[in-house]
């Protein structure tokens, strides 16, 4: 994931590691209004209270369709009638997602508990689509109880939340405002109607530009989230407060599962207040890196190591911008110059985000160049050949040196060894 570096110059973009894999949190994100499919449940787990499980599964059908036609009348129909402050907080809720298009949204009941005469518990997932920009559902967990009514008929939902220790999806933040740009849509709350369009500008820049340096087939489309605070930020990803302070940007989403299916939909959530200390061509660093992740996400597998999917999508951001390795390089520059070359690239745990500001800085330059390396010695088809490559390979040991041995001829100790050397000749 993109993002500024703590400690590092304001105007200066850094990237924050993304993997859909340990550091990374499936994004509970934004739904899309427009009228299209009709709602549904998917099957609910019939292993205990089946029957009651498919009750509440009717109940939720007939909630989905009401989300996908805007019908407050029809959503509140299945809210308990005398919970008034739940049917207050259920309309806005609704209302929140006014200008957001959605193709889809479905509940799958995952199990159902027993609260006593007549009440129930129910864990659900929520999966939606974008309208026009997923090609798999994002999910939400979430946390629904339920009452029958007084006749011992109807199921009345009387409580929904999310999931312990789940993200709070962006419509749960408060009203969502929706910008189009050509390549783009950003939804955004609490955040001014030109931020939100400046974004969506950056991110129609960002599209073409990732199209240019990876050249399979993808959406070549993006959400942006831009929350209204770091903290809603930290909600938004299911993390604690402040776990994402001065990172600019994160891509979330899940990677392939290594057999060439997709992951499920991603998205590009933008801090506000650290992404506002950016320059323009720091926010063009930070969202064409970001939407690299998108472009390149059905090829990155538990395979790919962070310093070639990071290095990458820094390679892609910089490859169009006037600027010298030195500029986009300072830490690794300095370590070079003091004859402190790395011995190694950099491995996952360089990576990590409690990392020392600069170690971790050398750690996303050093996977840069490896790619620079890549493209300008053997091509750039040759790396985004490498990429998918390594992607390919069945689990980690051994993915890049077997793949480096078949797309560049050499072994990954030989790279390595060239690495260190392009490093001084470009760094020294």
């Amino acid at each position: 994931m993109a993002a500024p570096r703590p400690g590092a110059r304001r105007d200066r973009p850094r990237a924050r590691p993304w993997t859909g894999r340990a550091a990374g949190v499936p994004l509970v994100a934004l739904l899309l209004a427009g009228l299209p499919a009709a709602g549904g449940c998917a099957a609910p787990d019939r292993s205990a209270h089946s029957a009651t499980a498919g009750e509440i599964t009717a109940v939720l059908d007939r909630r989905a369709a009401a989300v996908l036609h805007h019908d407050t009348t029809a959503y509140l129909a299945v809210v308990d009638p005398d919970a008034t402050a739940l049917r207050s907080a259920q309309r806005t809720s609704l209302a929140d997602l006014a200008q957001v298009p959605l193709r889809s949204w479905t509940y799958t009941v995952k199990s159902v508990t027993p609260r006593g005469t007549g009440r129930v518990s129910a864990d659900v997932e929520l999966d939606y689509r974008v309208a026009g920009f997923d090609t798999a559902p994002a999910t939400a967990r979430r946390t629904l109880e339920l009452a029958r009514d007084g006749s011992g008929g109807s199921w009345y939902l009387t409580a929904d939340r999310p999931a312990e220790g789940a993200a709070v999806p962006l419509w749960d933040q408060g009203p969502v405002t929706a910008v189009h740009g050509t390549h783009s849509l950003v939804l955004g709350v609490g955040r001014p109607a030109k931020e939100l369009r400046e974004i969506a500008e950056t991110g129609d820049h960002a599209v073409p530009a990732v199209s240019a340096a990876w050249p399979d087939s993808w959406a070549a489309r993006v959400v942006y989230l831009v929350p209204a605070s770091t903290g809603a930020m930290a909600e938004l990803l299911g993390s604690p407060d402040g776990s994402y302070r001065g990172i600019a940007a994160v891509t979330t989403g899940a990677v392939a599962d290594g057999n060439g299916r997709p992951g499920l939909a991603d998205r590009v959530v933008v801090n506000p207040e650290a992404y506002a200390g950016l320059g323009a061509f720091g926010r063009r660093v930070v969202l064409t890196h970001e939407t690299t992740h998108v472009a390149t996400r059905t090829s990155t597998t538990a395979a790919t190591p962070l310093w070639l999917s990071e290095g990458f999508a820094d390679w892609a951001a910089y490859r169009q911008e006037d600027r010298t390795a030195d500029e986009i390089a300072p830490e690794l520059a300095t370590a070079v110059r003091a004859r402190d070359l790395p011995a190694a690239l950099p491995g996952d745990d360089d990576f990590a985000f409690d990392r020392d500001a600069d170690a971790l800085a050398r750690a996303y330059e050093g996977g840069w160049l490896a790619c620079a390396l890549v493209a300008e010695e053997w091509g750039e088809d040759a790396l985004t050949d490498l990429y998918r490559a390594v992607g390919a390979h069945d689990g980690r040991e051994g993915a890049v040196d077997t793949a480096m041995e078949k797309v560049l001829g050499v072994g990954e100790r030989e790279f390595t060894t060239r690495w260190r050397d392009y490093l001084t000749e470009r760094l020294g």
